[in-house]
């Protein structure tokens, strides 16, 4: 039996969705979460009779009259796939909102079973509704489930009449409406304000308010701070900072140091077992390639654990989707859409799923717009790489972190306009949003998420950046003539010699050295490669206990073991932020993209935007620290003007095309 969960977004479907299956699909609060079907089988203590069960968790829709590519989704997913029942997740605490879809899905002859879900909700604001009211009223079954509940949850008995109602096979009757089949836009129109009466009518019936939906409550009161739309901006600042602090600062790196000793436990424990008798480049490989490389990355893992658990709670608790609030008329004012928002939010955890909600946005130029500058968050495995230079050249300070995503809203900002300039694409867009209530955030959806972001990061460390590390470890060991290469002459390494011209364009940037030119380049496999990278250049497996290596934030000692300074780092870790993501982020763009084209103009211009970046951090900073500008800054500069110059050039040509069009349309008229 195929059975399909659809609702509006935020109604609670792939929550749901979890509790039947078992299954651990990402939940967030606003729409496009769900940006294509997933299937599951309902899990056993709710299908007792082991009847089988396919559960379709479609994508939010408001409408069958599709104005997004995940309502498409569901839309031909109910009319091409024949579904067996239809389990419309209806949101009690907004019904009247809610049913404008059940009555679309009641026309179309599927059995449906209404899940009036959130009842918790509805009843801790003494609200009531009558269920077989509202069930004669619809001509289906009604259950009310509590999906984030683990008991008395309705789910079972939501499941029986499911199947029910699915064995029965009988063509669904649907309420009368009055609805005829239309053809026409004003056929529509008259369809649709008829269903708004019904539903009118029915929720005038059925349910009772305390209060009333006209006063202002506690919820509107906070939103009137934290979306105002200039006080939203530094809370967000604040919450920010608090993150990056407790992560990074306080609770990370406690958890941090316990996990390195286990780390460093298991590096002497290999070296013991393999003796003093074992040959030196294998002993290199397995120690400084595989256990260091790796371990350098996973070391980072607690306190990436830290901040995604917080980031959780915070989307858990309804605040992330006041964010899209605030930046939203920021972002409209420069050509995109505030549903861009969205995918940036998503993309902080990981730019491949960031950048595949972008096909939630309708209008071409902006989706494309956004699935390029979505890369520019700081995802989840750039966090190793701000944690590193946070930790080793600035004594952990919070503030490296927090200006690493100000610094990328503001980089997402300008880019948008260039973007819209060069294409002279000025057309408006809109953006509406439902605003979830503000909640305790759940520990254990907190957990179970940032439980699956740590299994996928280990995975990831297992496989690509071993694989990658040890790879690095090879060409660092030997030159073109397969000779061990002595530890007094590094630079004569396969791996040097690769990486050295490579590092010529990097002087003007202060990291013009071939070990940081070849942790870039690995970078763009993985990210948290640049990590790994270093740590088998370097021969260091801790970055973690700054103690034990003795670096103190801007000393002597870092620039003598790196060989850079605190500015050309954080020039450094500008340029990884700030240049095309990782080769799989790289092919999600090409997909949303779906043009040739613009793939490659957005990996140039994320290649020339963090170069231009980098530059101008290592500049500036060396001239405010110094006195002085950096090395190569004649060069760099070169490379920076015909960057500008290009961009300039390619702006004024979409300019004249925009201005070329409006005449001829004004012809034409």
């Amino acid at each position: 039996m195929k059975i399909a969960l659809a609702g509006n977004p935020n109604s609670g479907k792939t929550t749901l969705f979890n509790a039947i299956t078992g299954k651990i699909e990402h939940v967030g609060n606003w729409a496009g979460v769900t940006v294509e079907k997933k299937e599951g089988d309902v899990k056993q203590s709710l299908n007792p009779r082991n009847e089988d069960l396919i559960v379709v968790d479609l994508p939010g829709a408001y409408s069958m009259s599709p104005y997004t590519s995940e309502e498409s989704i569901t839309k031909d997913f109910v009319q091409n796939e024949n579904p067996d029942v239809i389990l419309n997740i209806v949101d009690s605490t907004n019904l009247s909102r809610s049913l404008f879809f059940t009555t679309q899905l009641l026309e179309l002859g599927i059995p449906v079973v209404v899940a009036l879900n959130k009842s918790d909700l509805t009843d801790k604001k003494g609200n009531t509704i009558d269920i077989p009211a509202l069930s004669d009223a619809l001509k289906c079954p009604v259950i009310q489930t509590v999906s984030t509940k683990s008991a008395n949850n309705g789910l079972l008995e939501l499941l029986n009449a499911v199947i029910t109602v699915g064995k029965a096979n009988k063509k669904q009757i649907s309420p009368s409406i009055g609805v005829k089949k239309a053809s026409t836009k004003e056929e529509f129109e008259k369809a649709d304000k008829k269903r708004y009466a019904f539903v009118n009518n029915v929720v005038t019936e059925v349910e009772r308010r305390k209060v009333s939906s006209e006063k202002q409550t506690m919820q509107d009161r906070a939103d009137r701070i934290v979306a105002h739309k200039w006080l939203g901006i530094p809370i967000f600042a604040v919450i920010i900072w608090l993150v990056f602090s407790i992560s990074q600062s306080w609770v990370g790196p406690l958890f941090a140091d316990i996990f390195v000793g286990w780390i460093d436990k298991v590096y002497e424990g290999v070296a013991s077992l393999l003796g003093e008798n074992i040959n030196p480049v294998v002993g290199a490989l397995l120690l400084d390639g595989i256990i260091g490389g790796v371990g350098a990355v996973i070391g980072f893992l607690p306190l990436i654990m830290v901040l995604f658990f917080c980031l959780a709670l915070l989307e858990d608790s309804g605040y992330m989707a006041r964010v899209a609030i605030v930046f939203d008329r920021f972002f409209k004012k420069v050509g995109l859409s505030g549903r861009s928002i969205i995918p940036m939010i998503v993309g902080t955890g990981c730019g491949i799923p960031g950048v595949m909600a972008t096909r939630t946005i309708k209008n071409e130029r902006q989706r494309r717009t956004t699935a390029m500058l979505t890369p520019f968050m700081p995802c989840g495995a750039k966090l190793p790489i701000i944690a590193l230079f946070a930790g080793v050249f600035f004594n952990d300070n919070s503030w490296v972190g927090t200006s690493m995503y100000f610094l990328g809203i503001i980089v997402i900002i300008i880019s948008a306009l260039i973007i819209r300039k060069i294409t002279g694409d000025y057309s408006r867009s809109y953006f509406i949003m439902e605003l979830p209530e503000y909640r305790w955030p759940s520990l254990k959806r907190a957990s179970i998420s940032v439980l699956m972001r740590a299994k996928a990061f280990i995975i990831k460390a297992g496989t690509i950046i071993l694989v990658c590390n040890a790879v690095v470890q090879i060409l660092q060991t030997f030159d073109w003539q397969l000779q061990v290469v002595a530890e007094t002459a590094p630079e004569t390494s396969i791996l040097a010699s690769i990486a050295s011209p490579l590092a010529i364009l990097f002087i003007p940037l202060g990291f013009g050295l071939w070990q940081f030119a070849a942790a870039a380049v690995t970078g763009f496999i993985a990210k948290e490669n640049v990590v790994g990278t270093l740590a088998v250049c370097f021969s260091i497996t801790n970055f973690i206990d700054v103690e034990e290596l003795a670096l103190v934030g801007g000393s002597a000692e870092v620039s003598a073991i790196f060989g850079i300074s605190a500015v050309a780092a954080l020039a450094y870790l500008v340029f990884n932020l700030f240049t095309p993501p990782c080769f799989a982020a790289i092919g999600a763009m090409r997909s949303e993209m779906e043009s040739p084209k613009w793939l490659w103009g957005a990996v140039g211009f994320q290649l020339s935007m963090g170069y231009v970046l980098a530059f101008l951090v290592y500049q500036i900073g060396t001239l405010i620290t110094t006195g002085t500008l950096g090395a190569g800054f004649i060069g760099g500069l070169i490379a920076v003007a015909i960057i500008v110059a290009s961009v300039v050039y390619f702006m004024r040509k979409g300019s004249k095309s925009t201005q070329i069009s409006a005449e001829m349309q004004s012809v034409k008229v």
